[in-house]
């Protein structure tokens, strides 16, 4: 990778326009020129806010905004973003993983997402197995990854798991953002192992440190120092006991002799400070400009042009598998971060139970009471009761589940491991036999307490309007998940709908008594479907009469519930089509947000 005159610029903050600065953007990299190479480890250090991470980044192409200019070059190709995200790695400062698989089937999933298709799956096994091995891994391989600071692998484990998943896709560039940060010198050490490791097979490495080790500073071919406002001031080799930049630096003029045994990367962070630039008078980076070294602009100069007779890298397809080979590893994935998610899965299956048991006893054989329209307005609460709260329970606890899952799919998509729709489905997917056993539970429990009438259709119907009622208010949770920056807000915006969901569901105002222009909302009210399909199948062939306060002659239970909630004993086909229609709707926008909505800043 080849590099020259690179800028990159972000709207100006406001606090800075605040201050007087008039300039409309403000500028992070200043004319930055250097090359990565095969078999070399290079540093990016420099003090914080020398723009490190951002130049990482503008090279990985992981901005997400921003504006940058110059010219990128790979084996002296122009640098294509689609076709470089597959031949390129990607280690993040945070280390985001599924907390819910082990260590081995994260470097599976990877490997499968992201090595070509042509490659045998037994092929893809035996390189997962070699990667394992490279970064130290096989001794803890079937641990779970747990959640950091929490459970599951140490702060060292996951770093090396970081540098494990981008390496099993075989990957000819690596970026590292601080592999070591966080790390005590023991933990550090062996990661810095793991990368060199990887770097003598013949990859080009590049990683951003601060302040490291000696022996950690040593263990780096070049280095690409940067100073605050985005400037190179020293890219080239470290040399022998970090000789060579020690004389670089020890030449100039004023600075000081760096002192015995002390850690030269320090020193160097030390001597060209903004201090020591004001006291000498000098500018680091024009020093370099104007120095024997600045001559490896030359070699950058060779490196933009192809060798002969080869041809720019490029792929037929802009993911390594087909959508439904994305649908099958996501789907894979996804059912084993359920299955082992325990705290997800019994809250919601306990609570059910618990709801079903509390529903029962309260309207207990209240379905075969048929002597008035109150025992009409308690079948009615009944049913509005017993979706409501368990369904607002599945939209609250599914909600912490998508949206840790979601930091993990922005770094999976920025690698281009899978688009956005077949992830999705998978999640969309693997809720269903979830949610069918906790309807399977709840609608015999239910059902036999309230004491409806054992029929095999009236059963299947109520099973039926539970069941998708049940889905509709998970995906309803995933949706609002999928459209808010965190979890904390999509609580926020999917709780604020519960109330209206309640006053428009047929229950505390019958249909008939909304006012007009009100009344469209019952009928985009998903719980007002739930409570129609509940009456219309249970109800639309009774025909017992019921006392009605105020009405001279007692009506037959069905025509009442038709004259005065306004229950179309036909409608049952509309219903049931209604609701499957909102869990399509609402696992649809959750997609297509996922897909256009991006909260991850860089």
């Amino acid at each position: 990778m080849s590099f020259e005159s690179l800028n990159y610029f972000v709207d100006m903050p406001q606090e800075m326009r605040e201050q007087g600065v008039t300039e409309s953007r403000l500028q992070l990299l200043h004319e930055v020129t250097g090359s990565f190479r095969p078999g070399v480890l290079t540093a990016l250090m420099g003090v914080s806010g020398a723009g490190k991470t951002t130049l990482l980044d503008v090279l990985a192409g992981r901005k997400t905004g921003g504006c940058s200019e110059g010219d990128i070059r790979i084996s002296g190709f122009p640098k294509k973003q689609e076709t470089f995200a597959r031949i390129s790695g990607y280690c993040e400062q945070t280390d985001i993983h599924s907390p819910h698989v082990t260590v081995h089937e994260s470097l599976i999933y990877s490997a499968f997402l992201r090595l070509p298709k042509e490659v045998e799956n037994e092929k893809k096994m035996l390189f997962v197995s070699e990667v394992l091995e490279l970064v130290e891994l096989e001794n803890i391989k079937d641990a779970i990854v747990g959640l950091p600071g929490v459970t599951g692998l140490s702060t060292e484990q996951r770093k090396r798991l970081t540098i494990a998943v981008e390496l099993v896709a075989n990957p000819s560039i690596i970026f590292m953002d601080e592999p070591t940060s966080g790390l005590d010198a023991r933990a550090a050490a062996i990661v810095i192992r793991a990368v060199r490791n990887i770097v003598d097979t013949g990859r080009t490495v590049v990683c951003t440190i601060h302040q490291p080790s000696i022996d950690i500073f040593e263990s780096f071919d070049e280095l690409l120092l940067m100073k605050r406002g985005g400037q190179v001031i020293y890219a080239g080799p470290i040399g022998n006991n970090s000789q060579k930049i020690i004389e670089y630096f020890e030449e100039i003029h004023g600075i000081p002799k760096i002192p015995e045994k002390y850690n030269p990367a320090t020193w160097i962070l030390e001597v060209t400070s903004c201090a020591i630039e004001i006291r000498l008078g000098i500018d680091f980076a024009e020093h370099y400009k104007s120095s024997p070294l600045y001559q490896n602009k030359a070699l950058v100069m060779e490196l933009c042009t192809p060798p002969v007779g080869a041809t720019d890298l490029c792929f037929e397809t802009q993911y390594s598998q087909s959508s439904w080979g994305q649908f099958k590893s996501c789907l894979w994935k996804t059912w084993l971060s359920y299955w082992r998610n325990p705290d997800y899965n019994l809250v919601r299956i306990i609570f059910t139970l618990a709801a079903a048991l509390i529903v029962g006893t309260i309207f207990w054989k209240i379905g075969g009471k048929r002597e008035s329209n109150i025992n009409v307005n308690a079948i009615i609460g009944a049913m509005y009761s017993s979706v409501l709260y368990v369904g607002m329970n599945n939209a609250q606890t599914v909600q912490p589940v998508v949206a840790t899952e979601r930091t993990v799919f922005y770094r999976e998509r920025a690698a281009r491991m899978y688009s956005s729709f077949p992830y999705a489905m998978a999640q969309v997917l693997v809720e269903i036999p979830y949610v069918f056993f906790q309807t399977t539970y709840y609608a015999l429990i239910v059902y036999a307490m309230v004491s409806f009438e054992w029929k095999a259709d009236k059963f299947f119907w109520f099973f039926f309007v539970i069941f998708f009622s049940f889905l509709y208010f998970t995906y309803y949770g995933m949706m609002f998940v999928s459209i808010s920056p965190n979890e904390q807000v999509a609580a926020i915006f999917a709780a604020s709908f519960y109330a209206v969901f309640s006053i428009f569901s047929g229950f505390f105002i019958p249909r008939p008594r909304i006012p007009k222009w009100w009344v469209w909302y019952y009928w985009i009210c998903p719980m007002a479907w739930t409570v129609y399909g509940f009456m219309v199948s249970q109800y639309h062939d009774v025909e017992n009469k019921i006392m009605v306060p105020g009405m001279s002659h007692d009506p037959p239970m069905n025509s009442y519930i038709e004259d005065h909630y306004g229950y179309r004993p036909d409608f049952m086909g509309l219903v049931a089509v209604v609701l499957i229609a909102f869990c399509l709707l609402f696992a649809f926008v959750y997609a297509i947000c996922l897909r256009l909505l991006n909260f991850q800043i860089r």
